[in-house]
Order: structure tokens, then sequence, then C-alpha cells
């Protein structure tokens, strides 16, 4: 795959900007605090703030992004929007990855067709899980290959327990779904650095100092950053990356970089301030972004928002690693 400009002739779509190492943060959605629209224009200020400060590639529409509050119309709006931030910013090789899971075969076909003509380059998808009873190995083999032959864009496997009733992708399932030409990565959500490295292994992933097949092992949480780098990972897909992503980049490049003393002990420092955030949620880490940045907001209800003292106590939890971004 070659990177592209992200411009048309007007004759055909440009090339698929290729996946690279590193860090990557699936971005908050915004939405407007007394109508719960979105709000564009915080949407493009965040993509660009997160390339400028290092991120080398962005996931719309992912858990973090509240995908499963947003209507279809929204998800590909936030993706177009954040494309022509990019765009817009000297960032046209910057990929995007969009969490496009529908409930059926057909549905995450359909939306993967229509994200690719607002600029996803590529899709995160996890496995059905409504109908738990009847989703056994099989039945999940089926639908990512189901997907996998009809979609236009590759997809990334999605393995987080937590969000689909407690389905866990094995890495003998996950190797054997390597084997599709049209999936090309998997993150592991799951923190399982044991099964990351086998699925890395088997299908020769991508590092840092390898371009290996191309297949991206992601881990899922930036709080394991130096060991998904010991296990052969290809880069991070983590929430974290939205508060503190000069940080999340420094301890990766200090570890790809062979100074692995220096990544172990600055990931302490950010495995502490993580777990603040991952404890937080979705309403803490966009309370996070608001007290340090000054904008964030709330989530979409159900989801509560953060009273006054659980706001300061973020803050202050954060405050440590927070100075370190800023320093950087």
């Amino acid at each position: 795959m070659t990177a592209t400009n992200g411009a048309t002739n007007g004759h055909s779509a440009p090339a698929r900007r290729p996946l690279p190492c590193g860090i990557y943060a699936p971005t908050m959605t915004f939405f407007d605090p007394e109508t719960e629209d979105l709000d564009i224009p915080v949407i493009k200020k965040h993509a660009e703030r997160l390339v400028r400060d290092g991120l080398v590639g962005l996931v719309t529409m992912g858990s973090n992004g509240e995908a499963i509050h947003c209507t279809r119309e929204e998800k590909l709006a936030v993706t177009q929007a954040t494309r022509e931030a990019l765009d817009a910013a000297g960032f046209a090789n910057t990929p995007i990855i969009i969490g496009a899971t529908e409930g059926s075969v057909r549905g995450t076909v359909e939306l993967c067709k229509q994200a690719q003509g607002v600029g996803a380059d590529y899709a995160l998808i996890l496995p059905p899980s409504y109908f738990r009873l009847l989703m056994d190995e099989q039945a999940v083999h089926d639908y990512f290959i189901a997907v996998a032959d009809a979609s236009p864009i590759p997809l990334i496997l999605y393995n987080y327990p937590g969000a689909v009733a407690g389905i866990d992708l094995d890495s003998d399932l996950l190797i054997r779904l390597a084997e599709h030409p049209n999936i090309v990565g998997t993150k592991f959500t799951c923190g399982n650095t044991g099964k990351l490295t086998r699925v890395a292994l088997a299908t020769d992933a991508k590092t840092p100092a390898s371009e290996g097949s191309g297949y991206m092992a992601f881990g899922g949480v930036c709080d394991f950053t130096v060991q998904t780098l010991a296990s052969g990972g290809s880069g991070i897909i983590a929430g974290g990356a939205n508060v503190m992503p000069k940080l999340c980049v420094r301890v990766w490049d200090l570890y790809a970089q062979g100074k692995q003393a220096e990544a172990i002990e600055l990931q302490k420092k950010l495995s502490r301030g993580d777990w603040v955030l991952t404890k937080a949620a979705i309403a803490g880490t966009k309370q996070a972004i608001q007290s340090y940045f000054g904008y964030g907001g709330y989530p979409r209800r159900p989801l509560k928002r953060l009273d006054k003292a659980k706001v300061a106590a973020i803050e202050e939890g954060v405050r440590e690693v927070m100075e370190l971004e800023k320093a950087l």
C-alpha cells in the first residue's frame, strides 16, 4: 500500500492509507451540553490536537466514542468531520479506523461501505453478541469471514470481552481469521499479552523494528504499552491517549529506540495516571480533557454526569501525568 495525500482527481479514489506502528486514540465523541447534538467543531479540534501531539492514527466511533449512543448517520458524520479536520491540518496521510459493528452481517457491511465514502480506511469490528447463547466459535468465525468477504475496507478484529457479554476470541481463532486477506489486525482490549504474543508471532506482525507481514497486533490499553512492545505488538489503541497523547507516544518511542529502562520507568507513571481514567470511564475522561484542555463536556445519557467532588478527584488523580504531558 502507498500513502495518499487524501485528494482525488475526480476519476478514482485515493489509495488506502497504511497503518503505521505507534499510538492511536479511540477518539471521544463530543456533544452539545444542552441538546446532546454532535459538536462537530470540537470533534474536529480534538482530532487535530491528537495528531499534532504525535498520534499516528485515530479510531472514530469506538467504545470511547460512544458508538452505542450514536446513529449510523452520526457515526458517518463524525468520521467525515475527522477526515476533513486532518486533511485541512496537513495530516492527510493519517489513517482513520471506524468502529463499524452492527448486529448483522448485512448491517455491518453496509456501514463499512458507507464509511469508506466518508474517509475511513479500516473498520474495527466486535464479534456479534446480542444472541449470546447462539454465538459459538463457528458463528463468530463465520460472521467475521462474511463481513471480510464483502467489506471494501479491511477489518481489525476487536477483542473486548467486557463489551460483548464475555465473548473472548482465543489466539487459535484469531490466527485462523488472520488468514483472510481482508482481516489485517486485532485490538487486544482483553489485556492478554500472551494471546497478543501468539497472534503476533503467527502473523509475523508489523513492529517498529520490522515491517513484517503488515498485520497489526494492537494493545488496547496504554498502561501496557511496554508490555505490548515486548510481546511483538504493532501499536496501542487506548482511551488514555485522548488525554495524554504525548506521554503515551514518549513511552512507545523510548522503548522502540532501545531505551528500555527509561520506557519502563515512564510506563509506571503512565499506568498510575491511566488507572484513574479507566475507573472514571467515558465521563471521567471527558472531564479530564475539560480540566486540562478547556473542552470535553459530557457523555450522552444514560451515562451520568459527574459531581464536582468526582471531577476534582479526577483532576488531582491525573495531575502527575498531565505535568509530564505539558513538559513534553
